[in-house]
């Protein structure tokens, strides 16, 4: 993290970077910062049969198989805008490294690709986590990288400030 992401991020702000990769592959990065110890951030990023109960647009969520730290999540979401929301199934294989990442990358589902991480960061300069979201998203429908970066950046702070809220609340 650097001094002016350091200075946002405090200040409340959520940092988005949307790129677009070959392929019409989209990368999607988000930052916000939580006043809650990693531990608590860990907790809420793992109750994984109960994202659905606080995190918007998941519909269910529920492990199907877990050995170790490694898990295997169904999961059902709304993607889209207005008129253009589908519906959308995916099964994940998670990895935890407690507690700093989580990553994860679909099995099987409506995606052509979808893999990312989570991201667990403390530092001297900043009271509590920030927490970072990296992942990579094509969807197998048609959905132009435009319209797929518009609803990620509409999305994503509704999802990160579901997490820094239920944290916060721990």
């Amino acid at each position: 993290m650097n001094e002016t992401e350091l200075k946002q991020l405090q200040k409340g702000d959520i940092l988005i970077n949307l790129t677009y990769l070959p392929d019409d592959v989209v990368s999607v990065s988000s930052k916000i910062h939580i006043v809650a110890p990693p531990a608590s951030v860990w907790k809420t990023l793992t109750d994984y049969d109960n994202l659905s109960s606080y995190l918007p647009k998941v519909l269910s969520s529920k492990v199907v198989e877990r050995h170790g730290n490694e898990i295997t999540l169904d999961q059902i979401g709304k993607t889209g805008i207005f008129i253009f929301e589908k519906i959308v199934h995916f099964r994940l294989k998670i990895t935890e490294e407690y507690p700093n990442n989580i990553s994860f990358g679909q099995v099987d589902g409506d995606f052509d690709v979808y893999r990312g991480e989570w991201a667990l960061e403390t530092s001297p300069a900043i009271q509590g986590t920030v927490l970072s979201y990296h992942a990579e998203i094509k969807p197998l429908f048609f959905a132009p990288p435009i319209l797929v970066i518009f609803v990620q950046r509409q999305d994503l702070p509704g999802i990160l400030k579901a997490h820094k809220q239920r944290a916060e609340a721990l």
